[in-house]
């Protein structure tokens, strides 16, 4: 066995214990909400399913090689979800309503990654054996944060990581609706999903911060600064986050919007009676959003109309402004 590097971790554990009624509770909230589809019903299989197929084919052609880049990126994010199921798992427990989560909350993400990779396979959008590869590489590169055995940390990403990726699909759908409404209803039924599980984590996350605020904080302001996504260091991440970016599907901006919504849902500001940790984290926290809106800013400021090609769109070269 190896020593934890967070000497708090069994006064956490206690405290996740102490808060699992809570969070059985809305487990089951979500469980009523939820609407369970499977991806067979958004896709062809009835038995006009060629023309349907076809139809299908030719509405997507008229994508633009942006979204289809964001789609990729989107998909990627989906399929890292072995990595996302093994952290839930090691920071939570193996045993207990959090593994029970875990499975749930796995089992329904998992949708997500076959209903897409399905759809892009049957519109022949992708070069198939460039997007295998990055998956592949995806998968293979690994995903072990720097959390520091710290649970809260867990609590706090997911519930970024959520709304973050409900984001990217929302808008990836909003501007592929215009030439492909499947697409969008495809993306409509994951954002669905991502939204409560969003509120799952969110409001888990509420129960720590009520039962151990200071720590709760900490985590939260360790965390919220940069959100690294697994797979960010593979071939070619950069320039699809870049491409997503300047499509206005997700960037800079987009977090920190989610950052501020999440603060003021946090009511983080009102917060009282802390410890000198735990104002120094509040002040952190606090000052995020006008340290975000300055590195939104300069990213822009930065930015010139650029030529962009990917293997997975057969590196067909397509230009795109600053935005």
């Amino acid at each position: 066995m190896f020593a934890s590097k967070n000497p708090d971790l069994p006064a956490q554990r206690e405290v996740l214990d102490t808060i699992a009624p809570r969070i059985a509770e809305l487990m089951q909230r979500h469980r009523d909400a939820r609407k369970l589809w499977m991806p067979s019903e958004l896709l062809p299989t009835g038995d006009d399913g060629d023309a349907e197929l076809a139809a299908l084919r030719e509405r997507a052609r008229g994508l633009p090689d942006s979204v289809r880049v964001a789609l990729a990126l989107n998909l990627l994010t989906e399929e890292g979800l072995p990595h996302f199921h093994r952290l839930v798992a090691q920071y939570l427990g193996h045993d207990g309503v959090w593994a029970e989560w875990n499975n749930l909350w796995t089992a329904e993400e998992d949708r997500h990654g076959c209903v897409l990779r399905d759809y892009v396979r049957d519109a022949r959008l992708f070069d198939m054996k460039a997007l295998e590869q990055m998956q592949y590489q995806y998968i293979e590169s690994g995903f072990n944060p720097e959390w520091k055995d710290d649970p809260y940390r867990l609590l706090a990403y997911t519930s970024l990581q959520e709304k973050a990726t409900q984001t990217a699909h929302a808008n990836a759908g909003r501007l592929a609706g215009q030439y492909e409404p499947q697409l969008q209803k495809i993306l409509a039924h994951i954002c669905a999903d991502e939204a409560r599980h969003y509120a799952f984590y969110r409001d888990s996350f509420s129960e720590v911060l009520r039962a151990d605020t200071n720590r709760a904080l900490a985590a939260l302001a360790a965390i919220a600064p940069a959100l690294a996504m697994p797979g960010h260091n593979i071939q070619g991440y950069a320039q699809m986050s870049e491409v997503e970016r300047r499509a206005g599907i997700y960037g800079p901006r987009e977090y920190l919007k989610l950052v501020e919504d999440l603060v003021r849902h946090w009511a983080i500001d009102a917060l009282d009676g802390l410890s000198a940790a735990g104002r120094s984290a509040q002040d952190k926290i606090m000052q995020l959003p006008a340290r975000l809106r300055r590195m939104a800013e300069y990213v822009e400021s930065k930015a010139h109309t650029r030529s962009f090609s990917f293997d997975v769109i057969y590196r067909r070269a397509f230009e795109m402004a600053a935005g």
